[in-house]
């Protein structure tokens, strides 16, 4: 199924709003179609929100998002396995716009994480039409949206992380791999490198560094870095090298037919030494 975003024009009227901006402009994020439309419903019944683009899937969000000229995105956290790192960077390319997640359900972690990474409404796939509609006018007007129980699980994390003597975090044991992905970090490299090194993908590696960042209290790989070196998490911890690159199919027959050459010719040429140090002398 394509969904072709709908465009502000369709939806806004020419001077419908006499150039006040009055409406809350919103793009619908959701992998469900049935869910967008009943969405459509229920803003459409109010004099001050308009749905101006459409998406299902994260690079149509993404492309929405830098295309029309919205105030709220609503995105469904489940358009993508890493919806923390997906809102980020779409606030990031988008400063302008405010986000509201629609999660499965009730999610400490995801809350939590969303929350630190700058999410501005978090609400439930069952939250009510008229909660919901109240969420987009409160967002837009600056503030943020939980429900009781996210507001409590945020609580609860700004209480737990003030309580502790300044200076000083409780001692957390990382596990070997979650130390040596943090090692990586700390040089400097790329989720891609670090997965090639470790032997992983790069979603692995994300889902790790999420994992470490909550048993820390860090929000990002700046603060991980600092806390790592001022507390020697990763001291002595030895990275591995990248793994040499996989010859192609062409490369073997290509090696494999000169070897077969050569074997008819006298073996009295030199070998030829594969070893770097040899090739400096």
């Amino acid at each position: 199924m394509v969904t072709i975003p709908v465009s502000v024009e369709e939806n806004l009227g020419a001077g419908e709003d006499g150039g006040k901006g009055q409406f809350v402009r919103v793009i619908l994020a959701d992998t469900q179609a049935i869910f967008r439309a009943g969405l459509r419903k229920v803003f459409a019944l109010e004099d001050d929100i308009r749905v101006v683009g459409q998406a299902e899937t994260l690079a149509q969000t993404q492309s929405a998002a830098a295309k029309f000229t919205a105030d709220v995105l609503i995105f469904e956290a489940a358009l993508t396995p890493n919806p923390v790192d997906a809102v980020a960077d779409l606030l990031r390319q988008n400063p302008q716009l405010r986000v509201v997640v629609v999660t499965p359900g009730a999610d400490e972690e995801l809350t939590l994480e969303l929350f630190r990474r700058g999410a501005h409404g978090i609400v439930s796939r069952e939250v009510e039409p008229e909660l919901l509609v109240e969420c987009l006018r409160k967002v837009v007007a600056g503030e943020t949206w939980l429900d009781s129980q996210g507001i409590h699980w945020v609580m609860e994390a700004y209480r737990n992380q003030t309580s502790r003597p300044a200076g000083s975090r409780p001692k957390v044991q990382l596990t070997p791999k979650e130390t040596l992905i943090v090692s990586c970090v700390t040089q400097g490299m790329k989720n891609k490198e670090i997965a090639l090194r470790v032997g992983t993908t790069e979603q692995v590696v994300k889902n790790y560094l999420r994992k470490v960042y909550d048993k820390l209290g860090v929000a990002d790989r700046l603060e991980l870095a600092l806390y790592c070196l001022n507390h020697h998490v990763v001291d002595n911890t030895k990275v591995p090298p990248l793994p040499p690159p996989v010859e192609s199919g062409a490369a073997k027959a290509a090696a494999a037919g000169a070897s077969s050459s050569g074997s008819s010719v006298s073996g009295s040429a030199p070998a030829v030494s594969t070893d770097p140090a040899a090739k400096l002398q």
